[in-house]
């Protein structure tokens, strides 16, 4: 059993608890059932910020604790001083420390869009993402057929709020995009031997149809590959270690969108001086392994 299918395992068990312990009806009776949604889509298109996406999340399955003493309220509000276009928390609690409550926290600190990262393999976790204040729920294609992300993504939307598509391969982009998913992610990291390359967005966002939202995610930790990949037309950039190993990962957070925007006036002076000559200051950190 890999750790996705256990993790998935774990997750249908913890769904079929909380529909006892939180039925649907009570969910519905939160105050931000009926409220209106930020937009990430928005976010990521404006003109002052990078679209830095800054996570929130205390351990992963493969390292351990990365960071056990997270302020949510602190560091989301943190994060978005920084620069930050939002923010995405992670609500597992057994593989990643989360909690819905940490979600909570991070709505009622601020006024940004705000992704649910969470493994979800029923509808009744998009309704709950609703009741805790998130606005975009992350379906992974890994973890669904595409009837699933038909349909679940449908479902979302009928709450307001937007869907993430995160795909690993060119083939699970050409099967599980549809019309009701709001934004793509490709991720970075090889599901079975947890090796990094940064290529794959490239090669992978090169397929996405055109107007989509593309948000590049894993390994990110190089402001000249953000550059990189933002002149290949990615929107944002899903980023949490990179900062949460730091002592302070809001200032890591500042620093890194500071560097980002030195390389994109870099890179886009040189542009206009000399357009048949590619930039120097954009080397591009593409392949590691993550232990």
């Amino acid at each position: 059993m890999t750790i996705l299918q256990e993790i998935l395992a774990h997750k249908r068990d913890e769904v079929r608890s909380n529909k006892e312990l939180y039925p649907i009806k009570l969910l519905e009776r939160s105050t931000y059932f009926t409220s209106q949604t930020v937009s990430l889509k928005k976010y990521l298109q404006r003109s002052d910020l990078l679209g830095i996406i800054a996570e929130i999340k205390r351990k992963s399955p493969s390292k351990g604790y990365i960071n056990r003493y997270i302020s949510v309220e602190e560091l989301s509000i943190g994060y978005m001083q920084a620069g930050a276009s939002a923010l995405s928390v992670l609500t597992d609690e057994k593989y990643f420390g989360g909690s819905a409550q940490d979600l909570r926290l991070a709505r009622q600190a601020n006024f940004c869009p705000i992704l649910r990262k969470e493994f979800i393999v029923d509808e009744y976790q998009i309704v709950e993402a609703k009741a805790i204040g998130a606005d975009v729920i992350l379906l992974i294609a890994a973890a669904l057929t595409p009837a699933q992300v038909a349909s679940f993504s449908a479902f979302a939307r009928s709450f307001g709020l937007e869907v993430l598509l995160e795909v690993h391969t060119k083939e699970e982009l050409a099967s599980h995009l549809c019309d009701s998913v709001d934004l793509v992610g490709i991720n970075n990291r090889d599901l079975h031997t947890f090796t990094i390359d940064v290529r794959n967005s490239l090669e992978i966002g090169a397929l996405v149809p055109p107007g989509m939202i593309k948000i590049s995610e894993s390994g990110l930790d190089d402001a000249a590959t953000v550059v990189r990949l933002k002149q290949a037309g990615f929107n944002g950039f899903l980023i949490g270690e990179a900062f949460l190993k730091s002592a302070k990962p809001d200032q890591a957070c500042g620093m890194f969108i500071e560097a980002i925007r030195q390389g994109l006036h870099v890179v886009n002076g040189s542009a206009g001086q000399r357009e048949a000559q590619p930039s120097a200051q954009t080397e591009f950190v593409a392949k590691k392994t993550v232990t």
